[in-house]
């Protein structure tokens, strides 16, 4: 099969792909790999790492958007539809309930988009979206407490406190993957935290691992409206595979919040479970709304490419070689978690919660 892999375009978006390593087991079971120049570079990934894994390199990318199957990290940008074509498969993170156009283009195409994040494994995890999930929930307290500092247009609150000093509270919403990875984070700078969750099987998990460490809440309107205005550092980590991020913090409660105070939606991808929130970059990372710090990066693994991209492609590779070596419709056939990474295909709309956030596409 013939593969490409151009570089990506998202504002400061580093990662690529795929690694040199995985290029080369392509390669060495006969396939073509044809990589844009230059694509590896922000991953610390030289174009000669990609020649001596047997890679074609390219300077237009619009050639490595010809190959038949095309892995990408992020979302396509508005000025990559012109490479959209019926027989092209396109291998990447998608988030469609949040980007309509994107959607309808992959439609008008009649090309075959399988998301990352909607691929599954037997148990129900998401083998896809787990390591940049866990990158993540880490970063969303490193960026936080940067943001807390006065400099930075926060209150200038040390998370960790001093003797004599209460440490700062980090609120998080949601106890899946990026909610228990930013509460070790938090945890391990000395913050006060506190998780809120609507799934008691998962706090009871959460309590096997932080114990009383962490205070964990089980979730309603009264208890958000409870804790978010004490919270010096809120994180949105809510997940519905598919859908929509369900909206749990009004306005209202935004405005109650210390001015200086941060918040950062890693839901903001799949549009956001705070209602202030919207979409930023690397270039202008945050903003402030009612004295309160915003921050909205969508890619924020994208900050640590030399990581990210091999945690990424390490998890990729066994579904891009099955890809590969069975062809699309095999693939699919032979694998039911990676079908439910299926989104679009032929025109059509076939995950069940992006029908559903689109009915009127479907």
């Amino acid at each position: 099969m013939d593969i490409g892999v151009p570089r990506e375009i998202k504002d400061q978006e580093f990662r690529v792909g795929l690694t040199p390593a995985v290029v080369h087991s392509l390669c060495q079971q006969g396939h073509r790999v044809v990589v844009e120049a230059s694509a590896g570079e922000g991953s610390g990934f030289k174009d000669e790492d990609y020649q001596q894994a047997g890679a074609t390199l390219v300077v237009d990318r619009a050639i490595a958007w010809q190959q038949q199957l095309v892995v990408k990290v992020k979302e396509p940008q508005p000025s990559e539809y012109d490479f959209f074509r019926p027989d092209l498969v396109l291998f990447t993170y998608l988030h469609l309930a949040a980007e309509r156009a994107l959607t309808e283009a992959l439609l008008a195409s009649g090309m075959t988009a399988i998301a990352y994040e909607t691929v599954t494994t037997s148990a129900g995890r998401l083998p896809l979206l787990t390591p940049m999930s866990i990158i993540a929930g880490r970063l969303s307290i490193q960026f936080g407490a940067r943001y807390l500092e006065r400099q930075q247009g926060g209150r200038g609150v040390l998370l960790g406190g001093m003797p004599g000093v209460s440490p700062g509270l980090v609120v998080i919403l949601g106890g899946g993957v990026v909610g228990a990875e930013a509460a070790k984070m938090a945890v391990g700078l000395g913050a006060r935290v506190q998780i809120i969750d609507i799934n008691v099987d998962r706090l009871a998990y959460l309590e096997t691992l932080f114990g009383s460490r962490v205070e964990l809440l089980c979730s309603s309107p009264s208890q958000i409206a409870r804790v978010v205005p004490q919270a010096d550092l809120l994180i949105g980590a809510v997940l519905v595979p598919g859908r929509r991020a369900p909206l749990l913090v009004t306005r209202d409660l935004v405005a109650a919040m210390t001015p200086g105070s941060v918040i950062i939606d890693v839901a903001v991808d799949q549009g956001g479970c705070i209602e202030t929130l919207r979409p930023t970059s690397h270039s202008h990372p945050t903003y402030i709304e009612y004295g309160v710090v915003h921050f909205g990066v969508p890619n924020m693994p994208g900050a640590v490419p030399w990581t990210a991209t091999q945690a990424l492609s390490n998890a990729t590779a066994p579904y891009v070689l099955k890809l590969a070596n069975q062809g699309i419709d095999a693939a699919l056939q032979s694998d039911r978690g990676l079908a439910e990474g299926l989104n679009v295909r032929h025109g059509k709309l076939v995950h069940p919660a992006v029908q559903q956030v689109f009915a009127d596409l479907a």
